[in-house]
C-alpha cells in the first residue's frame, strides 16, 4: 500500500495558492506532514480526503485514481478532520454505530461486534454509555479516531490530532496511533515537532503549499550534523546575534536566552556543538525558506 502523488496545485477563488506542485512518496506506516499553520497541509488533507479538487496533478493510491475515483477512496479512508462535531446529548456507543451505518457496514451482528472492538482499542469502552458532549478533549480525539477506523479503511488521515491536548492525553493519543500504523498508510498532519519524530518513520515540511524537505527523521538530523550550535545569552543580546547569525530559534530558560544558530563553524566565543533534533531541521527549513523568497529574482 502507498499514496504517490505528483505535481499538485490548487489556488482558491480569493487567489490564495494553497499547494504549488506538491509531489510525496508516501509508503505504508506513519508518515508525518509537518508545517506551521497556513502552510497548505489542511488543503492537501482535504485533497486526498475527496473533499476538494485540485487545479492540477495526479494522486494515487495504488490501483484507485483518488482524483477521479472519489467512492473508491472513501470506502478505504479514515478521516480525522482538524475539527469535527459530534452530537453531544448521544453516548459514544450509539453515535459509532450510526457511523457506522453511514459507513455501509449493514450487518447488525457486525457493526455491534466493531463499534465494541474499536471503543475497546481507544480506551473508551467503560465510557460507552455517557454522552460524548461530556467527553474531555482527549477523549474526543479518540472517539475520532475509533470513527475514522470504522470499516477497515487502508489509508488514515489525522489534522492536527493532538493540538491542545494535555500532556498525558498527547502520550495516550501517541501510543494509540503508533499501534494504527503499523498496518495502514497513516498520514500526520501537524505543526508539533514531537508528533513527528516520535511517531514518523518518513516526513515531509511544507511551507506555503512547497515541499522543502522529504525523508525519515533520523537521516534529515544527521544531515545537520556539526552544524548547530548553541549558547546562554541575556535577551538584550538577541537582536545583535540575529544580524549577525542565522539563528533559527530561541526560548527562555531559567530566565536567560537559549538560542540554535545554524553555522559550519563556531560562530564565536561560548557556544557549543550540540547534535541536531527535528526542531532544528524544521526551523532551519523554514527559516531558509523565507531567506530564499526574498532575494530578488
Amino acid at each position: 500500500m502507498a499514496l504517490s502523488i505528483k505535481n499538485l496545485s490548487k489556488t482558491y477563488p480569493n487567489g490564495t495558492q494553497a499547494l504549488k506542485n506538491v509531489s510525496l512518496e508516501i509508503p505504508n506506516g506513519m508518515f508525518g506532514l509537518l508545517g506551521p499553520n497556513g502552510a497548505g497541509k489542511s488543503s492537501l488533507m482535504r485533497t486526498i480526503a475527496t473533499l476538494q479538487d485540485a487545479d492540477t496533478g495526479s494522486i494515487q493510491l495504488d490501483e484507485i485514481d483518488v482524483l477521479r475515483d472519489k467512492e473508491s477512496v472513501r470506502r478505504v479512508l479514515g478521516y480525522l478532520p482538524q475539527e469535527f462535531g459530534v452530537y453531544p446529548s448521544v453516548s459514544a456507543e450509539e453515535l459509532l454505530e450510526h457511523f457506522a451505518t453511514l459507513k455501509g457496514i449493514a450487518n447488525a451482528r457486525e457493526r455491534k461486534e466493531q463499534v465494541a472492538s474499536l471503543l475497546q482499542q481507544t480506551n473508551l469502552y467503560h465510557v460507552r454509555k455517557k454522552h460524548v458532549g461530556g467527553y474531555s478533549g482527549g477523549m474526543k480525539q479518540r472517539f475520532g479516531i475509533a470513527q475514522a477506523l470504522l470499516g477497515n479503511p487502508r489509508l488514515l488521515i489525522v489534522d492536527e490530532p493532538t493540538a491542545g491536548l494535555d500532556p498525558a492525553e498527547r502520550n495516550r493519543f501517541h501510543n494509540l496511533l503508533s499501534e494504527i500504523g503499523e498496518n495502514l498508510v497513516v498520514i500526520l498532519s501537524t505543526h508539533i515537532v514531537g508528533d513527528v519524530s516520535d511517531l514518523c518513520r518518513a516526513m515531509a515540511i511544507i511551507n506555503k503549499g512547497e515541499v522543502l524537505l522529504t525523508g525519515d527523521p533520523l537521516s534529515v538530523m544527521n544531515n545537520l550534523k556539526g552544524r548547530i550550535w548553541r549558547k546562554l545569552i541575556e535577551k538584550a543580546e538577541l537582536p545583535a546575534l540575529q544580524a549577525s547569525q542565522q539563528v533559527i530559534s530561541s526560548r527562555l530558560f531559567a530566565g536567560k536566552t537559549v538560542v540554535h544558530v545554524l553555522a559550519d563553524s563556531a560562530p564565536e566565543s561560548g557556544f557549543e556543538a550540540v547534535n541536531p533534533d527535528l526542531e532544528d531541521v524544521y526551523f532551519s527549513e523554514i527559516q531558509n525558506y523565507e531567506l530564499r523568497s526574498k532575494v530578488p529574482a
